[in-house]
């Protein structure tokens, strides 16, 4: 048996999350546009009749500007260290830019580069792109499509090589070790960065509150939506309600059959940049 751990690095937006997704052929993490949609590290677990991959996805590393920024990136940057394989991630369709070699910086350079979003871009933008991601000096490069599946097996067996002799770490059902309430606060702030306007999707947190179980077999699920400024909550709340009543329909649709979701909107000014309601949050 051969087992091990491989960190998904890179900047923002470069399609970590959907890769992840993608080698594991389900969601484990969620996905959006927006920048800091991860924001912990999730890990998903890859299990083969002889070898066992955790993938651990990891927010964007980028230039901070608050203290939640601060700890994302001491977050991304802790699950590069003392794993067996570091998988930095580009976009196919950006520039090579200071904040990716910012990035190619913090890691060994035995690490696989990624190429990601070729169902973007022309076959001369990604053999260009290559040429530049080849500058930085690692041990393999790979150029994947994370939402078609392109190249993503060959990525695979490359990370698989890697593994290590060692024993399986999880059992062979699981597939990722989120708790469940973490991941029901997650799918709510993940439909709420899609319906949202650009300035609040980075104020708003979600966490699960209470978690009783009901006569009718599913979860009684109570969440709240942090926002920091009383305006943000106007928005999140929308018209009538129209923005929550469709985030609540939305994930849903995502739980388990008589789930009961209730959704609430609370002002926490400038948790952003507070250590202790970070820390509350678990970031």
């Amino acid at each position: 048996m051969h087992s091990g751990f491989a960190t998904l690095v890179g900047r923002p937006n470069v399609g970590k999350s959907t890769l992840l997704n993608r080698i594991l052929g389900q969601k484990v993490s969620i996905v959006s546009d927006k920048a800091q949609t991860t924001r912990t590290q999730v890990r998903g677990v890859l299990t083969r009749p002889d070898v066992q991959v955790v993938f651990v996805d990891t927010p964007g590393i980028h230039k901070p500007r608050t203290l939640l920024g601060e700890r994302l990136n001491e977050t991304a940057a802790d699950a590069a260290t003392g794993v067996d394989v570091v998988v930095f991630t580009v976009d196919a369709t950006a520039p090579v830019g200071t904040g990716d070699r910012f990035v190619a910086g913090l890691i060994p350079k035995d690490s696989i580069c990624v190429v990601n979003k070729v169902d973007r871009a022309s076959p001369e933008e990604v053999l260009a792109q290559l040429r530049r991601a080849g500058e930085l000096g690692f041990a393999a490069y790979h150029p994947v499509s994370a939402l078609t599946g392109d190249g993503v097996d060959q990525l695979v067996a490359s990370i698989v090589e890697r593994m290590p002799e060692g024993p399986q770490l999880y059992p062979d059902d699981m597939v990722t070790d989120v708790p469940e309430a973490f991941w029901v606060a997650e799918l709510v702030r993940e439909q709420l960065l899609h319906v949202t306007k650009d300035e609040v999707p980075h104020s708003v947190a979600c966490r699960v509150t209470e978690w009783e179980w009901s006569d009718t077999g599913g979860p009684r699920i109570r969440c709240e939506i942090l926002v920091e400024r009383d305006s943000q909550k106007g928005i999140v709340i929308g018209k009538g309600g129209s923005v929550l009543k469709a985030v609540g329909t939305a994930v849903r649709h995502q739980l388990p059959p008589g789930a009961y979701l209730e959704l609430f909107v609370k002002v926490d000014r400038d948790w952003q940049r507070r250590p202790q309601a970070l820390t509350r949050l678990g970031y």
